[in-house]
Formats: C-alpha cells, structure tokens, sequence
C-alpha cells in the first residue's frame, strides 16, 4: 500500500455517490506498501479501504483479484470483500485510475512473529489453497522465473550502487535458477506476497489476509516459500528455524506436502528471495518524485539470499523436526 495519486475530498465524495455505504466523514493515505494507492476511508455507514491501481497492476487482471477474493470469502476464509456500486459493479474509476472499495478487517499485523503466528499462518495459507481449488479464472504468475532476467536488466547498470557486488551476485542466482527452476509442482491460486502486514491477528488468533493483488495460478510450495523469506527471518539475515518448523506444521496440517515439493523447496525459498529483491531493487531505484512511499530495502533480501545458497534440504528450514 502506498499514495501515488492524490484525491481530493470532491473527488472521492463524487465517487462514493454511486454507493450505498453512506457519506463521507473522513479519509487518510496509507503509507506502507509500494504497489497501489489505498487510502482508509470512514463514511457514516462505517470503514472501509479505497485503493487505486498503480504500476505493476494490470486493467486487464483486476477482474480476477476481484472475483477472487469474492470466491475465498464465501469459502469461508477471512479477506476483504469488495463493494459493489448500485449497478452492481465493484470496479470503477477515480482520478484516472481504476479504483475499487473493500471491506475493512479488523485486526492488526505483527512486526515480530513467533512460532505461534507462523503455525497459523500456516494454516491459513493450505486453507486458501484448499478454498481455490475450484476457482474458476486462472492468472499466470508474471512475476515468475522469466521474468526476473528483465528485471534485472533494467536495474543492473545501478545495483551496485545499492551494494557492491551486488550484480556478479544476483547474476549467480539467476543462472542457477533459471537453469532448475522446479516444473509440474501441484499448483493452483496462491496469493504470492503474503508478508506480515497482509496478516491480521486479533490477539492470538489469525483474522484475516489482505492485499490479494499479486494473487495467481501457480505452486502451492511457492507460496510457502515465499511466507518462509518474510516469515522466518530478520532483517539482518537471521533465520528462525523454530518460526519454520511451525510454518511447516501448521500448513501440513491441512495439506501434506508431496516428495516433489519438499525436494524442491530450497531452490523455491531461493528464487522466492531473489524475485522480492528484485522488485525491490527497481523500486528502491524509481520512486517517483513526491509519491507518498516507503521502499522497501532491497538488501534484506541479498542478506536472505546468503542464506539460501548454504541450503540444500528442506530440513535446514526446519521442516520435519
């Protein structure tokens, strides 16, 4: 989440006039996040968040996020619902940019994790892959292994300017896995950015997923993968085995992994790294001027990465024990 684009008050109350979800009392910009516009937004028929689509996020792929998150929910797993206009269409325009309203969901993220937090998230996570399994729209990953050499190019002329030697190492990684990307994995929808602040918590208890907006059809164990980097590490690089250990226990108690994609979940941990370093990297290095924005740093993933290339088996993430 991010403010790329500014709205004005006539604006917004112009837009919400085709809603039935009351009038405008306040709004405010939401500044975490790098992808989209959002701002959180109370009328007096309640909270709500408005996001506009920005950068990476395609006209074309928004009815899936939509209709996505409107199959999850009535599976039963907790996510924002978006909110349809009196003509029945939840997508719309505001500002030049599409634009859609959601439900708000209580609860609030954690900074630090514990092994408690990562079992259900765990849980939550097999439950949306379960909860997709008859979901009728595919969306391939665009931000998959083929994707990653053109990303790079159009920042490595800059990357060691970042770090040094930051290039000769991610041209490593790219040679690597690009030549044994895994294939044939089971797959399906997964949500594919599901860091902490796309988890809410009330107490104890896991109370929603949010930001569905890089959600596509591709590996179950991706997915898992890609929760281990932003689950089970610091920022300094630090891996916590016992946060994986529970990540892993509180999925397969819900999904068992097959053979196949224990084998393969140190080369997806490795490539889920590198694909966040990679759009961080081009981020960190076109912020627009005046955009409402925090960047993210490029380098926790070059710390996780160092990591990654000592692995060799899905039991050095704690899987199993």
């Amino acid at each position: 989440m991010a403010v790329y684009t500014e709205v004005s008050d006539e604006a917004l109350t112009d837009f919400l006039g085709a809603y039935d979800i009351g009038t405008l009392l306040s709004y405010k910009g939401i500044a975490e996040g790098v992808e989209n516009t959002n701002f959180f937004v109370h009328t007096t028929a309640g909270s709500y968040i408005l996001t506009l689509y920005e950068k990476r996020v395609r006209a074309d792929d928004l009815p899936f996020f939509l209709n996505l998150m409107e199959h999850l929910a009535a599976r039963g797993l907790a996510c924002p619902q978006p909110i349809r206009n009196r003509a029945g269409v939840s997508l719309g325009e505001l500002c030049g940019r599409p634009a859609v309203i959601v439900s708000f969901l209580e609860g609030v993220s954690v900074k630090r994790p514990t092994p408690d937090h990562c079992r259900a998230l765990g849980r939550a996570l097999a439950g949306l892959h379960a909860a997709g399994g008859d979901f009728g729209m595919r969306r391939d990953n665009n931000l998959s292994v083929e994707a990653w050499g053109p990303l790079f190019r159009s920042a490595d002329a800059q990357a060691d300017t970042v770090a040094p030697g930051l290039a000769a190492r991610v041209r490593e990684d790219l040679t690597v896995l690009e030549a044994g990307w895994p294939r044939g994995l089971p797959s399906g929808v997964i949500h594919a950015d599901l860091f902490t602040d796309n988890v809410f918590f009330i107490g104890d208890d896991l109370s929603g997923l949010i930001d569905f907006y890089f959600a596509c059809t591709d590996a179950f164990a991706y997915d898992l993968a890609i929760c281990l980097n932003a689950w089970c590490f610091e920022a300094d690089g630090t891996f916590h085995r016992d946060r994986g250990t529970a990540l892993f226990a509180g999925y397969e108690s819900v999904r068992a992994l097959t053979a196949e994609e224990v084998a393969a979940l140190p080369i997806l941990c490795r490539g889920a790294a590198l694909r966040f370093l990679l759009t961080r990297l081009v981020d960190w290095l076109n912020v627009p001027p005046g955009a409402l924005v925090q960047p993210k740093d490029p380098l926790e993933y070059d710390r996780r990465l160092a990591f990654h290339r000592t692995v060799t088996r899905a039991e050095d993430y704690g899987r199993g024990a």
